[in-house]
């Protein structure tokens, strides 16, 4: 799938409570990416028959996602191995292993960007998923946990091991998105890359919002293959087009959401109001609109105030 892939290309990132099945297929409909990513699947939980039920409806895929990669996350190598090789059978493209998150439960439990500080049951884990697997292994990651010199050996071990692609997110853990992307570093990453391995594809991440803007750093840094584009679709879900969405546009591609919220969703009605400024925004009275759908306890009674 990477190799098949035409640089640069453009990638959903994987968010917590956001890219599930509803919301990929919204992105879909306004312009899909070249690759989607789902959310995060503990493969702890996948591999416990208390946990697994959520782990599937989490691995769901909808029509048309494909090529579409599973991201998974955790500290257990039997487990990584376990999810592994179930993924193909549910009908992914790839599996990418999780060593960026900052969510302090995620890094308590050893997984996410708390990886970054366990090496050694880092090349485990990776080199258990692919053992267990066809799919081509890929890997999401920060700079470092606290410090930015800490990509100089991180990065090093991630690329030793022979990955399809390295994502790397442009911040350490400790920086959350509390400061600009280290646009600056991308040179000597790209250098790291070429020396180590080469056949890996190279994919940035952090503050690209569109096209428009992964077009320019592809023109600037011609060794990055591919980029992810995260918060972005909150100001416009059409970012992997050209293309600007029209008030009405946007309305009826929020009704859209809401059906498929309907039929799909697992998430209660509440995580909705984490969507209604991807839709109202930047019109005369939308900060009021948007107050005001803030009472609404169904989707009915949205779709009767949006009509």
């Amino acid at each position: 799938m990477w190799q098949e892939l035409k640089s640069p290309f453009l990638i959903l990132a994987p968010m917590e409570g956001v890219t599930d099945l509803v919301f990929r297929q919204v992105i879909a409909r306004a312009g899909r990416p070249d690759i989607f990513f789902t959310e995060f699947t503990n493969v702890s939980s996948y591999a416990s028959e208390k946990g697994r039920t959520n782990a599937l409806e989490r691995l769901k895929i909808g029509p048309n996602e494909n090529p579409i990669v599973a991201q998974i996350w955790g500290q257990n190598p039997e487990h990584f191995a376990e999810t592994a090789r179930a993924l193909e059978n549910l009908g992914f493209d790839g599996l990418d292993i999780n060593m960026g998150c900052p969510d302090k439960h995620v890094n308590k439990a050893g997984g996410g960007a708390a990886m970054i500080k366990t090496p050694e049951l880092t090349v485990e884990c990776i080199n258990r998923a692919k053992a267990n697997t066809n799919l081509p292994v890929s890997v999401k990651t920060r700079l470092g946990f606290t410090y930015l010199e800490e990509y100089q050996n991180w990065l090093p071990t991630l690329l030793n091991q022979n990955l399809a692609a390295l994502t790397v997110h442009l911040r350490t853990r400790k920086e959350m998105s509390k400061v600009p992307a280290h646009f600056e570093l991308i040179p000597e990453i790209i250098k790291l890359r070429d020396e180590i391995a080469p056949d890996t594809k190279l994919i940035i991440n952090g503050d690209i919002k569109n096209k428009a803007e992964a077009e320019k750093l592809k023109a600037k840094y011609s060794g990055v293959d591919g980029f992810m584009i995260g918060r972005g679709v909150f100001e416009n879900p059409y970012c992997f087009t050209d293309h600007q969405p029209t008030p009405e546009e946007l309305k009826n591609l929020f009704l859209y959401h809401l059906d498929l919220f309907n039929k799909e969703s697992r998430m209660p009605f509440e995580t909705l109001k984490h969507f209604y400024k991807v839709y109202f925004k930047g019109q005369p009275g939308s900060a009021e609109f948007r107050s005001k759908l803030m009472s609404a306890k169904s989707t009915a009674e949205l779709k009767s105030m949006v009509q």
